[in-house]
């Protein structure tokens, strides 16, 4: 036996401690929604959908606050590594509901003060933007699978993702200008870094065109093209199985740096990773790593504790 393997099996040997380190939560989560549909795809993976299929999934204000609540609790939620962000139905989704703009209009056509009316839309706009970030801070990955539809509301929606297919009849559209707003969720904000072309992304905010799944292919909006919906489900299981099996330490502090680099200058990304792994180098994982990949007789991947 060589003194390398020797050193990780001792280093792994099981320690006592004075607390338990099986789960940090006694109990299992529980996704209680109306809005969406919360499952277990596989082991350590979450399938989140949008769930108005009558509705042409239309982002309505109960789905928003579901999205934010769902990913708050899969951010937390030990038993889950990677989830798939899919939609119930004939389409991905219609945007937002149009019925909900009424209470917009409320406040808008109000006799109250001008500064009043303005804070409270703000803190409206604030609260929805918000709900959908809760997608990009939470710590697994997201796999948006997109079929059919996506306008409006869904462009800001699966921007938040970090990887996105789509089928071959999918089709996006950032429908805000020709409802006479600027789309204020999202888009015009994560949409520029999501393909970086400047120019088409002001072609597709402008225009308000439809955006075809071989186009939205070139520009890196999605990584895959699938023929039917059921071979991106497909594809998107495998994909996050095979992520969930690898270390969540590694695949967490992956995702937080990649989004931390996006947003600011590379000095300031390498000093963050470096934070990070001055104390996630020291985890069992690396070392579990190490040993699998020194292990030419054993193919399955090692086990590793939630995280």
């Amino acid at each position: 036996m060589s003194v390398s393997t020797k050193l990780c099996r001792h280093l792994l040997k099981p320690k006592c401690f004075s607390y338990s380190t099986s789960r940090l939560m006694s109990d299992s989560m529980t996704y209680n929604c109306k809005a969406l549909n919360v499952t277990k795809a596989a082991p350590y993976v979450f399938n989140v959908e949008l769930n108005r299929p009558n509705k042409m999934n239309a982002i309505n204000k109960g789905m928003w606050e579901e999205v934010g609540e769902v990913f708050n609790k899969l951010d937390r939620d030990q038993e889950c590594r990677v989830v798939i962000l899919s939609a119930a139905g004939k389409m991905f989704s219609s945007g937002i509901d149009l019925s909900d703009l009424s209470q917009l209009a409320s406040i808008v056509y109000s006799e109250d003060d001008i500064a009043r009316k303005s804070m409270m839309m703000y803190q409206n706009i604030r609260h929805l933007q918000d709900l959908f970030t809760t997608i990009e801070k939470c710590k697994k990955p997201v796999i948006g699978c997109v079929h059919s539809a996506c306008v409006g509301a869904g462009v800001d929606l699966i921007t938040t993702t970090d990887i996105r297919m789509c089928t071959m009849d999918a089709w996006f559209c950032v429908k805000e200008v020709d409802m006479g707003l600027a789309a204020d969720v999202g888009t015009l904000q994560r949409l520029p870094k999501v393909i970086g072309s400047q120019s088409l992304v002001s072609d597709l905010c402008l225009t308000a065109r439809r955006m075809e799944s071989q186009e939205a292919e070139r520009c890196g909006l999605v990584s895959s093209v699938f023929q039917t919906k059921e071979e991106m489900m497909n594809a998107a299981v495998n994909m996050a199985t095979m992520i969930a099996a690898k270390s969540p330490v590694a695949v967490q502090g992956t995702k937080m740096n990649l989004v931390y680099s996006r947003e600011h200058s590379v000095e300031e990304g390498l000093d963050e990773v470096a934070k990070w792994n001055m104390t996630m180098l020291q985890s069992e994982d690396l070392m579990k790593s190490a040993m699998a990949a020194m292990d030419k007789t054993n193919t399955e991947p090692p086990e590793f504790a939630d995280f």
